[in-house]
């Protein structure tokens, strides 16, 4: 089993979201995130005093899949949050060692 944490621009949400219904993904956690990277962040202007905005919103995404499913998630994520300019984020991939449903009790790949 594999973690995929996918940090994206918050206006593509829904098209990831699809794309991943569409190769089987059943379940994601969403968490709305700030941060910076190559983008650097930007100027504003807010009653006449210039100010630097560091951290820009972006959204997270954590979703759990099988070691089969992990190729086929990435490219969806990737097709899906990709709009050629800067700042359109990262896939981070690891490993997991154990998932349990709490309600159930199931474990591992039932758990998914």
């Amino acid at each position: 089993m594999k973690k995929i944490e996918a940090i994206i621009k918050p206006f593509r949400l829904d098209d990831v979201r699809e794309a991943l219904s569409a190769v089987g993904v059943t379940g994601i956690t969403v968490t709305e995130v700030k941060g910076f990277g190559r983008q650097k962040g930007h100027t504003e202007l807010y009653r006449g005093a210039e100010y630097v905005v560091d951290f820009l919103p972006k959204t997270k995404l954590e979703l759990i899949v099988t070691t089969e499913q992990v190729e086929s998630c990435i490219e969806a994520i990737t097709n899906a949050a990709r709009t050629g300019k800067i700042g359109d984020g990262k896939i981070f991939v690891t490993s997991v060692e154990k998932v349990i449903r709490i309600r159930t009790g199931e474990q591992d790949h039932e758990a998914i």
